[in-house]
C-alpha cells in the first residue's frame, strides 16, 4: 500500500511539473505572438520607427534592441553609461552593453542586489569596467554619487528607473551630459496629460499608479534641456531621448508624445530571452573579449 501511494505521489509530481512547463511554454508563446502582431501593424512600418528594432538580451522588455539601434544611428563616443534602478543586475538596460566593451556606473538601494553584484562581478569591477554603489537616490546626492565614479562630463547613455522621482532626479543632474537618456514614464497618462508626481525624497513605489511622470511632461521639459523624444518601447515602460544636435534626420518626426506614445502593455513584460540569466555568463567570458 505504501509503495503504491509513493508511486501515485511520484506520478502526481511529474504531472504537475509537466503542467507547469506546458503552461509556461503557452504563456511565452502568447507573449511572443502578441509582440509579433503589434510590430506588424501599419504604424510601425513607418521608416525610422524604433519599434521594429526592439529586442531583449537582459532588459525587462525590448529596450536592449532599441538602445543598440539608436547608437547604430548616432554612433558612440566613450561608451560610458550610468544606470540607476538596476534591480538584481541581471535585468536592466545596460548589462548587455558590458558584453560590447562598454563601461559604467550602477546605483541601487537594494543591499542584497548590490552584494550579489559585487560578489559575482568582482573581476569586472576590479578591471574598472563597472562601478557599483549602494545608495538611496535623491536630488541632493545624485551628483556626488555620479561624479565620484564618472570623470567624463559627456557620456553616451543615462538610464533611469527608480519608480517615482525619476524626473526630479534627472532634472537635478548637472555633472554629466548624456547623449542618450532612457527614462521610465507613467503610461496611464496618455498625451496631452501633463502629470508629474511631487518630489518626495523618501518615496518608495507601492505598486500603484502614484509614480513617475507622463510622457508629454517629459517631452516638454526635456526639450528645454536639449533633447528630442525619439521613441518608446512596445510595453509602454520607457521613453528614449536623444540630444537635439545628434538627431538630424535619423529618427521619426515629429518628436512629440502624441506621435511616440505607447500605452501600458505591462503584460508583455517578463518574457524569456533564451535560458534564464546568470551572473556567470558575463563573469566567465572576460578572456574572450576582442582586442
Amino acid at each position: 500500500m505504501l509503495t503504491k501511494l509513493k508511486k501515485i505521489a511520484h506520478d502526481l509530481t511529474i504531472s504537475l511539473e509537466d503542467l507547469t512547463i506546458t503552461a509556461d511554454r503557452n504563456y511565452q508563446l502568447s507573449i511572443h505572438a502578441e509582440i509579433d502582431r503589434l510590430r506588424g501593424s501599419v504604424r510601425y512600418k513607418i521608416p525610422k520607427s524604433l519599434i521594429p528594432f526592439g529586442g531583449k538580451i537582459y532588459s525587462q522588455n525590448d529596450e536592449d534592441g532599441i538602445i543598440r539601434e539608436i547608437f547604430i544611428r548616432i554612433g558612440t563616443t566613450n561608451r560610458i553609461f550610468v544606470e540607476f534602478g538596476i534591480g538584481n543586475g541581471l535585468e536592466n538596460n545596460t548589462l548587455a552593453l558590458l558584453f560590447d566593451d562598454w563601461q559604467g556606473l550602477w546605483i541601487d538601494a537594494s543591499s542584497g542586489s548590490i552584494a550579489n553584484i559585487r560578489t559575482h562581478f568582482a573581476e569586472i569591477i576590479q578591471q574598472g569596467k563597472l562601478a557599483v554603489i549602494e545608495s538611496f537616490i535623491t536630488k541632493a546626492n545624485i551628483n556626488d554619487l555620479i561624479s565620484a565614479n564618472v570623470k567624463h562630463s559627456e557620456i553616451d547613455l543615462l538610464s533611469i528607473d527608480i519608480d517615482g522621482n525619476d524626473y526630479h532626479v534627472l532634472n537635478a543632474i548637472s555633472c554629466i551630459k548624456p547623449r542618450v537618456i532612457v527614462i521610465e514614464y507613467n503610461a496611464k497618462f496618455a498625451p496631452p496629460v501633463l502629470y508629474c508626481m511631487d518630489y518626495a525624497e523618501t518615496h518608495i513605489w507601492k505598486g500603484d499608479d502614484c509614480f513617475g511622470v507622463s510622457l508629454k511632461f517629459l517631452e516638454i521639459n526635456l526639450d528645454k534641456m536639449g533633447y528630442c523624444l525619439v521613441g518608446c518601447n512596445l510595453s509602454g515602460a520607457n521613453a528614449f531621448f536623444v540630444r537635439k544636435e545628434l538627431v538630424v534626420d535619423k529618427f521619426l518626426e515629429p518628436f512629440t508624445a502624441e506621435n511616440h506614445f505607447e500605452p501600458a502593455r505591462y503584460y508583455l513584460s517578463g518574457y524569456a530571452s533564451g535560458h534564464r540569466p546568470t551572473y556567470q555568463t558575463l563573469a566567465k567570458s572576460l578572456t574572450m573579449r576582442p582586442t
